[in-house]
């Protein structure tokens, strides 16, 4: 996705984002952002709440309910094995 507008910056040097990149990101009031400088360019970042994206993002991975237990019951055997 690409997209360039206009905007400046404001009183106590407040950047007012326009509606369409508002929009289009899909970002709400009380959103946290990342905010970098690389240069003379800044990059705004916009730090979802990891909750939200567990329930709403995109999946990229699966895990069966088999492989959490055999790795459950591994790393209960490695805590017995080191505890005294």
């Amino acid at each position: 996705m690409s997209l360039t507008v206009k905007t400046k910056v404001g009183k106590r040097y407040a950047i007012y984002l326009p509606k369409t990149v508002v929009k289009t990101l899909g970002m709400k009031e009380g959103d946290k952002i990342l905010l970098r400088v690389s240069g003379d360019h800044i990059i705004l970042e916009i730090l979802r709440d990891p909750v939200e994206l567990a329930l709403h993002g995109n999946k990229f991975a699966s895990v069966k309910p088999e492989e959490i237990e055999a790795i459950s019951v591994e790393e209960q055997a490695n805590q017995a094995k080191n505890t005294p």
